[in-house]
């Protein structure tokens, strides 16, 4: 028996509600259960409960078994005085509020198939817990389920950037810049190329902003690539022009060794994701502005599809030749910077300023963009959960991480109707 479980059964009223009466047999009628509380204190806020005669508004605790009530000290805290009801699994000791009054208990009584299912959910190994049962839920629930989802990992992210914004005092150019750096390096060099934004901050770069030369001498001296003391004549250049602005603006290079180049294929050396951040510096002065006021899928394509600078054509690395190619951002880069940085940003922007156009964008770009590429996503497909844009991918990316790898499947729709309906066929 777990409490969550029990939370769940009070939550969504599946206990029996026939005859209720506390320990101490005074009749029990739950006019409302309360909202559940998933922060400290009580379990449940504002239920109201009849209690023979009298009702009484208050709070509601969960326990497995009352004593639990002493192990979690709640005899000693203040904050549970206004339980109004202990609801348990079993009944081994009365509780009291700090002052000394009695506090009424009620044991749960529910169907134990319902425990069943749910423990059936709990047991299973495969890659998610319902891979057996996933289909038998509704399309109208799933696809209600995934929109939540997707509102879910939108805020995760605002998280992320406000927390980026106390970090900047509340520069919002200064955080994009880092954010959109950061995901320059994609997974394998997302670290590196955040140090490197914060070691560079964008007011230096905005000093140059004209001179695509100076901004790849800044951003790669920066990240630790103009240490060598040989090399070809433009890596010279490039060295001799970052020592002169080193010393002028008093940086700090970050260590080469923290990019990674093994198991990455050359057009995602981050050499080459350097020179093309270079060229957006170089190209987009005001990005942050340029990013709210701009509409359309096409024009965002535009903003992000630029090619670096000529030296790349022939170079994967600096000083070592290579066939001449173009090398600008792909589109399922762009896609993912999009998906990554220009939609959360104009979701937690949006709701800052009050802007809530803003945030309908974030949504309607998502939905323009294809889904995603990965192996979750390959995963649910085989599943029978096929996702036909990008809104829903990264439902389904969340649904993965944060509910199915944790065996969250009372917190998850799917899972909550599947304990549910398994117990009703």
């Amino acid at each position: 028996m777990k409490e969550e479980f029990l939370q769940f059964i009070w939550k969504y009223k599946l206990y029996n509600k026939t005859g209720l009466q506390s320990t101490n047999n005074d009749g029990i009628e739950v006019l409302n259960e309360g909202s559940q509380n998933l922060d400290s204190g009580p379990d449940f806020f504002n239920a109201k409960i009849k209690i023979k005669d009298t009702v009484w508004a208050g709070n509601v605790e969960i326990h497995i078994n009352s004593s639990d009530w002493y192990t979690h000290k709640h005899h000693q805290d203040k904050a549970y005085d206004n339980v109004i009801l202990q609801v348990v699994y079993n009944h081994d000791r009365e509780v009291f509020r700090t002052n000394g009054q009695l506090i009424p208990t009620l044991e749960l009584r529910f169907d134990q198939n319902l425990l069943s299912n749910y423990d059936s959910l709990l047991s299973e190994e495969t890659w998610i817990p319902c891979q057996e049962e996933v289909n038998r839920v509704d399309s109208f629930t799933i696809a209600n389920w995934l929109e939540k989802l997707t509102i879910e990992r939108l805020q995760e992210k605002s998280i992320k950037i406000n927390e980026q914004l106390d970090q900047t005092n509340n520069s919002w150019e200064e955080s994009f810049y880092i954010q959109v750096a950061r995901n320059f390096g994609f997974k394998l060099n997302a670290d590196p190329f955040e140090q490197l934004a914060k070691s560079l901050p964008l007011k230096t770069l905005a000093k140059h902003k004209n001179n695509l030369f100076q901004i790849e001498a800044l951003l790669y001296g920066q990240a630790g690539f103009l240490m060598e003391e040989s090399g070809d004549a433009y890596y010279l250049r490039l060295k001799k022009e970052y020592i002169y602005l080193k010393r002028k603006f008093d940086l700090k290079p970050i260590e080469k060794h923290t990019w990674k180049f093994l198991r990455s294929r050359p057009g995602n050396f981050p050499t080459i994701r350097i020179a093309q951040f270079s060229s957006l510096i170089h190209n987009s002065t005001a990005l942050f502005s340029k990013v709210m006021d701009t509409s359309t899928m096409k024009e965002f394509f535009n903003l992000f599809k630029l090619k670096p600078s000529e030296y790349w054509e022939t170079h994967y690395q600096f000083n070592k030749e290579s066939v001449k190619k173009e090398k600008p951002i792909g589109k399922s880069a762009i896609d993912i910077l999009l998906i990554n940085t220009i939609i959360p940003f104009l979701f937690v922007y949006g709701k800052s300023k009050g802007l809530p156009k803003l945030q309908e964008k974030a949504i309607q770009l998502l939905e323009e963009i294809k889904p995603e590429k990965n192996t979750i996503i390959s995963k649910w497909d085989e599943l029978g959960l096929k996702a036909s844009n990008a809104f829903e991918t990264q439902a389904l990316i969340q649904l993965k991480n944060k509910y199915c790898s944790h065996k969250k499947c009372l917190n998850c729709r799917i899972g909550n109707l599947i304990i549910r309906s398994i117990d009703e066929t």
